[in-house]
């Protein structure tokens, strides 16, 4: 089985790809900066999203993760709506495609976050669904995985004060975020395991959307 995940060099898209690399997967991987990762199952693309004709051929994919996005940039929009627009594009109608994934936001239902970056993932919302009605009669799901909090280096500025931390953990009732290694189960789950659901946005936020709708952030 082979997966595409874009924005693999870091974050997210790195533990998915090391995650999919341990089940037997032949993952490649698309991103603006190189990858650590060092394994015969894996092979890895310089580009960027934002131009389609950058994009490499690729294919016969079975698995499209649509992961890379940026956050309080100036591209958020180009990047992670029109880049991720491109990728699917390009890769998500091929014949061997069996799901796609959007990784989305849950400031995309709150609007709690930097401007841009949820008027993006509130547009990838929306494209998901666009996308799920296309690829249905051929038996393809596609879905969006809106995240709250997730344990990544980009969160450093408020894991690593403990005045703002304390302000999250206040307002999330289960009073935790989410680990890279919960996310990579999502992810799996909502791509492989996955064979009804389709044109759904799964929020995974513990809690913090239905009874507090806040953003912190350092000024």
């Amino acid at each position: 089985m082979k997966i595409l995940i874009t924005g693999s060099s870091k974050g997210i898209g790195f533990a998915a790809s090391k995650y999919f690399l341990d089940k037997g997967f032949e993952v490649i991987g698309i991103d603006l900066l190189p990858s650590s990762i060092n394994d015969l199952n894996y092979k890895h693309y310089i580009c960027d999203i934002k131009k389609y004709d950058d994009l490499p051929e690729i294919n016969d994919i079975d698995y499209l993760f649509n992961n890379a996005g940026l956050q309080n940039s100036e591209s958020d929009i180009q990047n992670n709506l029109v880049g991720t627009m491109n990728v699917t594009k390009k890769y998500a109608f091929q014949k061997s495609i069996k799901s796609i994934l959007f990784n989305a936001s849950a400031s995309s239902s709150t609007g709690f976050e930097f401007e841009e970056y949820v008027a993006s993932k509130a547009g990838l919302v929306g494209y998901m669904k666009t996308v799920a009605c296309k690829v249905a009669k051929n038996g393809v799901t596609c879905n969006s995985l809106s995240l709250g909090g997730v344990l990544t280096d980009s969160n450093n500025p408020v894991m690593n004060d403990p005045k703002l931390w304390k302000e999250i953990m206040d307002v999330t009732p289960l009073k935790k975020w989410a680990s890279l290694d919960e996310v990579c189960e999502w992810v799996y789950f909502l791509l492989v395991i996955n064979k009804s659901m389709s044109g759904q946005d799964v929020l995974v936020d513990n809690g913090e959307k239905d009874l507090n709708c806040t953003f912190i952030w350092p000024n």
